[in-house]
């Protein structure tokens, strides 16, 4: 059964937290999406996967990296209105 959810957090994440963790773990559980920093210091991921591996993803994220713990994790689903091409993908 797919799973999408739309997570937005805030942070203080060091530079290239994006690319470096999030990225690495989504590709790893298969997942497919985008995830992108936006203007205001936050940051958004749309995320669609399997119901485990968005889990799995959800638990990885809420652990952070070492000093790098997203904060204020905000967590909505929605339906997938756009193709990801089956993969996921930063945005910069």
């Amino acid at each position: 059964m797919m799973k999408c959810l739309k997570i937005t957090f805030s942070g203080d994440l060091p530079e290239g937290f994006l690319r470096d963790f999030v990225l690495k773990h989504a590709r790893s559980l298969s997942l497919e999406g985008i995830a992108q920093a936006m203007p205001d210091a936050t940051v958004r991921i749309m995320v669609c996967g399997s119901k485990d591996s968005v889990d799995l993803f959800l638990d990885v994220l809420h652990k952070g990296q070492g000093k790098a713990i997203p904060e204020n994790i905000e967590i909505e689903p929605f339906v997938k209105d756009r193709d990801f091409r089956g993969v996921f993908r930063v945005i910069e």
